[in-house]
């Protein structure tokens, strides 16, 4: 026995489909992914594979036989991974501690500021206040600490300090918001039972907060990894702080190869999925409970 559908109007038979005007919204988000990330890298990708010389894969045979090259991946690992962990062994104490405070909003709003300023108006700043003539050599010298200045720029603490300035607040931020989902009862249900400050954050509070900790890790590695005014500004192009996005930036604007610059580029995001996949891995390997503990 056939159905005759002819007689239902149109919207109605989209609805039964799932596609009514609600779900009609996601078509403009769609086709902006598709126009600013997923065709840039599908180009990318394509253009890689197509040298100004020899066979298919010869950029990133180039670029494996080539340790002035391949060692940018080891440069910018030493920078991001240190610079990631340091911002998010800092934002976690802090956190806790901002939580309970009543003037949230204003210190929040502080610390927005170096998000706002951008890493090239920090670099700058660095360059001033760290510099042999700096405040900081400057204060030192004044009080008889040190004989002679400091040297903290053009060289990896310079790039390091960089990026701690500029990727705290972010990382901050997403952890006080993820802290700020767990609902208070549960510390004072441990409390209650006799737990004390370790044992609540042991066993309530770090494996509610891992699975946001891991996604925060995960976002300000890349952010960390991307690393190119600072290295520039603050630390030594063609030494110690050579990262890879200075190889990639040298193929497209200083060699004019553009498939070298795309094949460097997709280096460069293979290996940042590797580090998000191990740390997601082992956020599963270390917590399988519930994803928060969210309040209401």
């Amino acid at each position: 026995m056939s159905t005759d559908t002819s007689s239902i109007p149109l919207k109605q038979r989209l609805a039964a489909k799932g596609l009514d005007g609600l779900t009609l919204l996601v078509v403009p988000a769609i086709l902006f992914l598709l126009a600013l990330f997923i065709y840039p890298f599908l180009y990318g990708l394509v253009l890689s594979f197509e040298p100004k010389q020899g066979g298919m894969f010869a950029n990133y045979q180039r670029f494996f036989s080539d340790r002035f090259l391949y060692g940018t991946i080891a440069t910018t690992l030493w920078l991001a991974l240190p610079v990631t962990v340091a911002t998010l062994l800092l934002a976690i104490p802090i956190a806790f501690r901002v939580r309970l405070m009543q003037n949230q909003r204003l210190l929040t709003t502080i610390l927005v500021i170096p998000i706002t300023l951008g890493t090239v108006l920090v670099a700058e700043g660095l360059l001033n206040y760290l510099g042999p003539q700096g405040w900081f050599n400057r204060v030192l010298m004044t009080f008889g600490i040190i004989s002679s200045p400091v040297k903290l720029l053009h060289n990896y603490w310079g790039v390091m300090l960089s990026l701690v300035i500029t990727g705290f607040p972010f990382t901050f931020l997403l952890t006080l918001s993820y802290l700020s989902g767990i609902d208070p009862a549960l510390e004072q249900a441990g409390a209650t039972l006799g737990a004390g400050p370790w044992e609540r954050f042991k066993h309530i509070l770090f494996p509610l907060l891992l699975p946001g900790l891991a996604i925060t890790f995960c976002l300000s590695f890349v952010q960390a990894f991307s690393v190119f005014p600072s290295a520039v500004l603050l630390g030594a192009p063609s030494g110690p702080t050579r990262v890879i996005s200075i190889a990639a930036y040298q193929a497209a604007f200083e060699e004019y190869d553009y498939s070298m610059a795309s094949a460097v580029a997709m280096i460069m995001g293979v290996v940042q999925l590797a580090i998000v996949v191990v740390v997601l891995a082992a956020r599963g390997l270390l917590y399988r409970g519930p994803a928060g503990g969210g309040k209401g």
